[in-house]
């Protein structure tokens, strides 16, 4: 069985940009003032984004939804010591993105600027006041003189019901704008507060998500751990991202399981592009994988994290009833997300995947004899 889904190797600025929630526009802007890093150019001299482009441009964009200037985004990326934490309660055991060290931002408070109704915005005439541009005709005007009144003050009282109508519209539209700014001050400031607790980066992730990671013990969670969820939690939001996180909390809680799955990983890394896809190493790191996910299954069911999960998904439906999306949700099916993100997979590695993939189907209760 070959899957018909094939990650891209890389992708262009205009899907990199889809995939982060950005636009090409702000992306070009992030290389200008040293945010970014350029990344190479194919044949056609178009920018090429690769895997860890894409997680620095997630953790960016993270980091200004929840208020922090760009030039703090940035000095918090090149002048970081290598040898600096941030102060979490997952030390990330491995390195930021390449070319990075950990960040420990420095929040800022975003302003709320209220909008400004002048006076000039909207003109009413005061009923008996005589119109700008004609003259006062005296009481000896008579019987059509006392008819044009009549008509004038007819005119006055429809023109301030409807400068009335503009005002009421012209306020509910600043109370609705005013709204808006005070929910993302509020969920910027619940972004922070959840950085100064958690960690910067693990504050970054959405609560749903941070509140699972919660039992983990103390620098247990890796940075790639970190970029994994948030990768999942860009594409399956954050209900998929926190039962995601039972992955790395069975991890943490077993270190023998940690360290077989680095080998693994080392393993699969290995099978570069100079790797054939009917090479024996392919089939033999495929029964590998197979074989740890199965233990990892088991350890995940007998500790009890597996009801854990069930609770999630019951705590999540009592916090969106209906199938609502969380507040700020995905705006792309998954699928559209996960082919927008590249993974530089050769093709060996590509059909060790799918070899480990049929393993797991064929140990399924359902393809049992």
């Amino acid at each position: 069985m070959h899957s018909s889904f094939r990650p891209p190797r890389q992708v262009k600025i205009g899907d990199a940009a889809a995939f982060a929630g950005s636009t090409p526009r702000a992306i070009r802007h992030y290389h200008e003032i040293g945010l970014l890093p350029e990344p190479e150019r194919g044949t056609d001299d178009r920018r090429r984004y690769g895997y860890e482009d894409l997680i620095r441009l997630l953790w960016i964009r993270k980091m200004a939804d929840a208020g922090i200037a760009l030039d703090d985004i940035r000095d918090a990326f090149t002048t970081a010591s290598p040898t600096t934490t941030a102060p979490t309660r997952a030390t990330p055991t491995t390195a930021a993105p390449t070319g990075t060290a950990p960040i420990t931002p420095t929040p800022t408070t975003p302003t709320l600027t209220t909008p400004t109704l002048t006076t000039a915005a909207v003109t009413t005439t005061p009923t008996g006041a005589t119109p700008a541009g004609t003259a006062s005709t005296g009481s000896s005007a008579g019987a059509g003189s006392s008819a044009d009144a009549d008509n004038s003050a007819d005119t006055d009282s429809s023109a301030d019901t409807g400068a009335g109508d503009d005002i009421a519209g012209i306020l509910e539209r600043v109370e609705r704008t005013l709204a808006e700014r005070e929910a993302e001050l509020r969920r910027q400031r619940a972004a922070v507060q959840r950085m100064r607790t958690e960690g910067s980066r693990v504050g970054l992730l959405s609560d749903f998500v941070t509140a699972r990671l919660k039992s983990l013990p103390e620098g247990s969670l890796r940075q790639g751990d970190l970029d994994s969820l948030l990768v999942t939690e860009r594409i399956f939001g954050a209900l998929g991202a926190a039962v995601h996180a039972t992955r790395f909390i069975a991890l943490a809680r077993h270190p023998a399981l940690r360290q077989e799955s680095d080998r693994i990983d080392q393993a699969e890394e290995a099978l570069d592009d100079s790797v054939a896809v009917d090479d024996p190493r392919v089939a033999r790191v495929a029964a590998e994988r197979h074989a740890f996910e199965s233990a990892l299954d088991t350890v995940i069911e007998e500790s009890g994290l597996a009801k854990e999960d069930d609770a999630l998904f019951e705590a999540w439906d009592t916090l969106h009833p209906a199938g609502d999306e969380a507040p700020g949700g995905r705006q792309m099916s998954a699928f559209e997300a996960a082919g927008k993100m590249p993974y530089d997979f050769s093709p060996a590695r590509l059909r060790c995947m799918e070899l480990a993939l049929e393993l797991s189907l064929l140990d399924s209760p359902g393809t049992r004899h």
